[in-house]
C-alpha cells in the first residue's frame, strides 16, 4: 500500500533528494557546482524574496552550473536588457523548448500555450484574429459591466447583509472565471452565484500550478518516479488532469445542447469555442480536437487566474495603504457623484477611461506582486552571449524573474519597495514603461493580446467595489504568498468582511 505524502514531507524529501544528488553530482565533477541552490532550496518558504536578493547582489543575473540535477546551466535573470535580447531581439532563439511542454503537459501540446516556431504562429495567429474582431470585442463590453452589475454586485450585497466572513480571493476567482468562460465558451458555469458552491476545476488547476512549480524543482526522473507511483504532487495533478477534462467534456455538451435547442448562432455572444466548431472566418477549417481543447482552456486560465490574483493582492495592499484607497475614493467619487439612493452605484466602461490613479495602483500592484512570478526559457545556440555579459548554450536554460525584476532599484528606483501609484502617472495619463521592464504581460511577439481587457475587468470589479463598500481584511499578518506554485496567488485566501457604504448613512 503506497501512502501519500504530506506537503512538509514531501518538501523535506525533496530538498534532501537535491542537495544528496548535488553534491555526489559536483563531486563527481571535481569542480564546485553548488553555488546558491542550496541557498534557495533551504528558503523555499519564501523562494521569490530570496531570489531577489541574490539577483539584486549579483546585478541582476547570476549562471547555476548543473542545476536541477538534469546537467543543465540555468541563468537566473531580472535584467531588463537580457529580457529584451531573449523575448523580443532574438525570439525565435529562445523558445518554450521541449522541457517547458513536459512540465506543463497538463495544458495540452497542440495549443498555443506550450508551442513555439509555426505552430506557436498559427494559433497566435487564430488569437489576434479573435481579438481584434469587432463582434468579439462588443461581446467583451457587454459582458464585463453585465457581469459585474448581475452576479458579482448581488453576491456582495448578500455577504455584507448577512455580515459574513468571505474569501475576497476566492469570490474574485470565482467572478474572473465566469467572465473567462463566458467569453471563451459563451457559457457560463454560474460559479459565482450566492452560496458559492463548490468548485473541483479551480482546486484542480491550484493543484495542477503546484505540481508544475515541482517540476521545475526536481530532476525529471524523480517527479516521472512520483507520477509511476501515483503519490505526491504528481498525485493531485493526475487527479486534476480528469478534471479538466471532464470540465472541458461538459462545455463541449453545452454547447451542443444550445445548438440542438436553437438551431441558430449561439445567443450568448461571440466566442472562441463557436468560432472553432463553425470554421468561422476567424478560426479557418474546423482543427483537431486536441487544439480545439488546448486553446479553449488556455484561454481561459488566461483570462481568469491572472486579473483575480492581482486584484485580491490589489485589496491587501489598500488595507494597509489607507491613504492611496481614500485617493482611489476621491478620484471615483469626482467621476460618479454621489447619490441618495441606497442601491449601489454601477461603474461602465465609458467611465474607466477617467480613472487614472486607479489604473496606476494596478499597474503598481502587477509591478509588484505579478500574478505568474517567473518565466523559463531554452537556448537553442550552440554558443550565445546576453548583455549581461553571460555565455549560454543549448545546455542552457534561462529563468526570468518577474517578481525579482519589480523589486530592483537599479530598475525602479530606491523607493522600489515602495506602493507608489505616482510612479505611473505623467501630465498625458499613464506613463508607458517599456514590457521588458514591465514584464507582467510578457514581452515581444508573445505580448498579452488581452491585456486591455484585462484592465478594464480589473478596474470596473475594483471601482464598483471600493465605491460601493468597505473591504476590511482580517488577519492580515497571516497573509502571504503562495511561494511553491507557478501562480502568485496568496496562499491561504483573503478573510475579508464587506461592508455597505449606503447603508451606513
Amino acid at each position: 500500500m503506497i501512502v501519500p505524502l504530506s506537503f512538509l514531507q514531501s518538501t523535506v524529501l525533496i530538498i534532501i533528494v537535491s542537495i544528496f544528488f548535488l553534491y555526489r553530482y559536483t563531486k563527481s565533477s571535481k569542480i564546485h557546482r553548488l553555488g546558491i541552490l542550496p541557498e534557495l532550496l533551504l528558503n523555499l518558504h519564501h523562494l521569490h524574496d530570496k531570489l531577489s536578493e541574490i539577483l539584486e547582489r549579483n546585478k541582476g543575473s547570476v549562471l547555476i552550473r548543473g542545476a536541477w540535477l538534469a546537467q543543465k546551466d540555468v541563468l537566473l535573470t531580472s535584467d531588463p536588457a537580457n529580457v529584451h535580447y531573449i523575448m523580443s531581439t532574438n525570439f525565435l532563439k529562445y523558445p518554450k523548448g521541449e522541457d517547458w511542454r513536459k512540465r506543463f503537459d497538463i495544458f495540452g501540446n497542440d495549443g498555443i500555450f506550450n508551442s513555439d516556431f509555426e505552430e506557436w504562429k498559427q494559433h497566435r495567429k487564430v488569437a489576434r484574429a479573435l481579438f481584434s474582431h469587432q463582434k468579439f470585442q462588443q461581446h467583451v463590453a457587454k459582458i464585463i459591466p453585465e457581469i459585474t452589475e448581475k452576479r458579482l454586485m448581488p453576491v456582495l450585497e448578500h455577504v455584507a447583509k448577512q455580515d459574513e466572513l468571505v474569501d475576497l480571493q476566492d469570490l474574485l476567482n470565482r467572478h474572473t472565471f465566469d467572465f473567462a468562460c463566458m467569453i471563451t465558451t459563451g457559457n457560463n458555469p454560474n460559479f459565482l452565484s450566492i452560496g458559492l458552491p463548490e468548485i473541483p476545476f479551480l482546486k484542480a488547476i491550484e493543484d495542477a500550478c503546484e505540481a508544475i512549480f515541482f517540476r521545475h524543482l526536481v530532476p525529471e526522473s524523480l517527479w516521472k518516479l512520483q507520477s509511476w507511483l501515483g503519490t505526491g504532487k504528481e498525485r493531485k495533478l493526475s487527479e486534476g488532469w480528469k478534471i479538466i477534462d471532464r470540465f472541458w467534456e461538459e462545455q463541449i455538451s453545452t454547447k451542443q445542447a444550445k445548438k440542438i435547442e436553437t438551431k441558430e448562432e449561439d445567443e450568448e455572444g461571440f466566442n472562441l469555442l463557436d468560432c472553432y466548431l463553425t470554421g468561422n472566418e476567424v478560426a479557418g477549417p474546423k482543427p483537431s480536437e486536441n487544439i480545439i481543447r488546448d486553446n479553449t482552456i488556455g484561454l481561459i486560465l488566461a483570462a481568469e487566474g491572472t486579473s483575480s490574483i492581482t486584484l485580491s493582492w490589489f485589496f491587501w495592499i489598500l488595507s494597509n495603504n489607507p491613504f492611496i484607497e481614500a485617493k482611489i475614493r476621491e478620484e471615483l467619487r469626482a467621476n460618479l457623484p454621489q447619490s441618495k439612493s441606497k442601491s449601489a452605484q454601477i461603474f461602465h466602461l465609458d467611465d474607466l477611461n477617467k480613472l487614472v490613479y486607479l489604473h496606476a495602483a494596478l499597474c503598481e500592484t502587477l509591478r509588484l506582486y505579478p500574478p505568474i512570478p517567473f518565466q523559463m526559457r531554452a537556448c537553442q545556440q550552440s554558443d550565445d552571449i546576453l548583455p549581461s555579459g553571460h555565455q549560454i548554450n543549448q545546455k542552457t536554460n534561462v529563468l526570468i524573474s518577474m517578481y525579482a525584476m519589480g523589486r530592483m532599484a537599479s530598475i525602479w528606483g530606491e523607493d522600489c519597495q515602495e506602493f507608489k501609484p505616482e510612479r505611473w502617472i505623467t501630465e498625458g495619463g499613464i506613463k508607458h514603461e517599456p514590457a521588458h521592464k514591465f514584464f507582467a504581460f510578457n514581452a515581444g511577439p508573445r505580448l498579452c493580446l488581452g491585456k486591455d481587457i484585462a484592465f478594464d475587468l480589473m478596474k470596473i470589479i475594483a471601482a464598483n467595489i471600493i465605491h460601493n463598500y468597505d473591504v476590511q481584511v482580517m488577519e492580515k499578518e497571516t497573509v502571504c504568498p503562495n511561494n511553491i506554485s507557478i501562480s502568485f496567488h496568496i496562499k491561504h485566501g483573503l478573510l475579508v468582511r464587506i461592508k455597505n457604504k449606503k447603508a451606513r448613512i
